[in-house]
């Protein structure tokens, strides 16, 4: 077994990676000492739920090619305040410079309405976006979801515009209250998976 200090959501997470013959063995010893633990098979809504709490994108939803990661939240991952070079670079430093135009939000909704992605997102009266994921975080007790939003004219998606508006997502032909997070509700400050609880 190669085991690998991975999490796609967000706590102490490990991949296991082990050869096809040493699958079910591995799979009943992990099964047997997570027992104690109350160790439970779970799968891939799991993981979606518990990644969007986290706030952790996916690639298919929140990142397509004509995102780039100012717009998604993911400056962090690039070399801006360094003198190293890659590619892009004169791309994401003129998008800063100009202010972006459109920003990738989460949103709370309080009432436990599903929602899985392309519901419209209104802004003070008026469609600004649509959802690209949506799902129920347990451990928040909400709706989550997460939308790129465009301000109506035309103007650069500040963090005060984001701040400053009255949000709601429309979720067949009804709109429900949402409330803007510029960061995941759930553990913003990634604690948790440092250990810190």
């Amino acid at each position: 077994v190669r085991a690998m200090r991975l999490s796609f959501v967000g706590e102490l997470g490990w991949e296991l990676h082990v050869p096809r013959l040493s699958c079910l063995p591995v799979y009943r010893a992990v099964m047997a000492a997570g027992a104690k633990h109350g160790l439970v098979n779970a799968g891939y809504r799991a993981i979606d739920s518990l990644s969007i709490e986290k706030g952790y994108r996916h690639w298919h939803a929140d990142l397509r090619p004509d995102d780039s990661p100012l717009e998604a939240g993911l400056t962090f991952t690039c070399k801006l305040k360094s003198a190293i070079p890659f590619l892009g670079r004169e791309a994401l430093e003129r998008q800063q410079a100009e202010g972006l135009r459109r920003r990738l939000v989460c949103f709370t909704v309080d009432e436990k309405v599903p929602m899985f992605g392309l519901e419209a997102i209104w802004r003070d009266g008026q469609v600004v976006g649509h959802v690209r994921r949506a799902d129920f975080g347990f451990t928040v007790g909400k709706t989550l979801a997460y939308g790129y939003i465009r301000d109506p004219s035309g103007g650069p998606v500040s963090l005060d515009f984001v701040k400053s508006g009255d949000y709601a997502l429309e979720r067949m032909g009804v709109t429900y209250p949402a409330q803007a997070h510029l960061k995941s509700p759930f553990d913003p400050d990634s604690r948790r998976v440092k250990g810190i609880y």
